[in-house]
Formats: structure tokens, C-alpha cells, sequence
């Protein structure tokens, strides 16, 4: 029996291979979209997977302004901030947000779907999200998926 082909094989950043991948998020619903978003950028997807590592794809989302909330969370959802003074609790709901920062309802969704550490904010920066059918990311030459 040879011992050698029982080795657990961890990924580790010089040996992850990175792609890039587009995701158009026209007419997708938000949760079902972002969580698939977030396994990719984790790296769940591929069978070299390392929960401590980098391993995982850049995502670029494109029509993130054409995303649909199921039910009635368009008006009534509401996201909160809050600065840290007295009285600096704001609320704002998807319909502001969309009209303000289309981008950020995809952003926020993916995010908090990422670990809440310093892994989180790494892979947090392999995600690019774009409100129209224009990237400036063609030079990596990304492959479409179907979410």
C-alpha cells in the first residue's frame, strides 16, 4: 500500500489557481444570486477548497441595477447604520439604496454572506459589482456563467 497517495493536499496561495468569472445578475433574486456569489468567491466550488485560504474566484456582477426582491422587501427592508454618536441610527430601504448606489444591495448581500474576519475582508475585494453591461475587466478574459 503506498502511503504517499493518502496525503491531504492543502491549497496555499502560490499553488490556488484564481479565475475570473461574470455573473449577470438581470431579472436573478437577491439571496439565491448572492449566495451563489459568495461560495464561488470563497472557493467552494472547486475540489482544492482550503477553508483558511484564498482559493476561491473573482466575481464580476454586471446588471446589478435589474435585481429583483421577492415579496414586499423592496419598500419595506431596511438596511441600518450607525455612526457611533447619539441620535446617528439611520435606516434606508432597498428602493433609496437602488436609487442612490445601485451596486450596493449586491455588495451588502455577498458580504454578509462572507466570513467576519480578516479572510472575510481579503475575499471581500474579489468581488466587482457594475450597475450596466460594461466592465472594465475584459483584459482578464472572464467566463460567463449561469448563476
Amino acid at each position: 500500500m503506498n502511503t504517499l497517495s493518502y496525503k491531504t493536499v492543502s491549497a496555499n496561495k502560490a499553488t490556488v489557481n484564481k479565475e475570473w468569472v461574470v455573473v449577470d445578475a438581470q431579472g436573478e433574486i437577491l439571496g439565491r444570486l448572492s449566495s451563489k456569489i459568495a461560495m464561488i468567491i470563497r472557493g467552494k466550488t472547486k475540489p482544492s477548497y482550503t477553508p483558511h485560504v484564498d482559493c476561491g474566484d473573482n466575481v464580476i456582477v454586471i446588471n446589478a441595477d435589474k435585481i429583483k426582491l421577492t415579496g414586499n422587501k423592496f419598500a419595506e427592508k431596511q438596511y441600518v447604520s450607525y455612526t457611533g454618536y447619539p441620535g446617528g441610527q439611520k435606516f434606508i430601504s432597498p428602493k433609496e439604496l437602488m436609487a442612490k448606489h445601485p451596486t450596493r444591495i449586491v455588495e451588502k448581500a455577498v458580504r454578509g454572506m462572507l466570513p467576519k474576519n480578516s479572510l472575510g475582508r481579503t475575499l471581500y475585494k474579489n468581488l466587482f459589482v457594475y450597475a450596466g453591461t460594461e466592465h472594465p475587466h475584459a483584459a482578464q478574459n472572464p467566463k460567463t456563467i449561469k448563476p
